[in-house]
């Protein structure tokens, strides 16, 4: 049988004091719980702000649309990007809350994301 505390233990011998957590100094903790909190964006479905995009549902601002030329050809990772040739102008735009290394590009009816530094941003 086991008494409750372990040899050579300097605390009480009490269950309570054997199993007390440590006391923490109140200004150690944040004063306020944290949420994190996802972006909405008017008029743009969620899939955007839960980091998953899909170009075909995103449309173009009314204004801050460029037009860029691509500098380097690009190969699209996924179906979320747009695949680019070198020489190519493209429409550009930023959606709130994107990265910023990246835009959304059109080219006729396909939509996708562009990373910048592909891109020569014209007028």
């Amino acid at each position: 049988r086991f008494s409750g505390t372990f040899v050579g233990n300097a605390e009480s011998a009490s269950p309570a004091a054997a199993t007390s957590p440590p006391t923490v100094a109140a200004a150690t903790l944040p004063a306020v719980p944290t949420i994190p909190v996802v972006p909405t964006i008017v008029g743009v479905p969620n899939t955007v702000a839960e980091g998953v995009l899909n170009p075909n549902e995103v449309k173009p601002p009314a204004s801050g649309t460029r037009r860029a030329r691509v500098l380097y050809d690009y190969e699209a990772a996924d179906s979320t990007e747009l695949a680019l040739l070198a020489d190519e102008m493209i429409t550009v735009y930023s959606l709130p809350g994107m990265d910023p290394d990246w835009l959304i590009g059109e080219r006729g009816n396909q939509k996708g994301k562009v990373p910048v530094t592909y891109l020569e941003l014209l007028s």
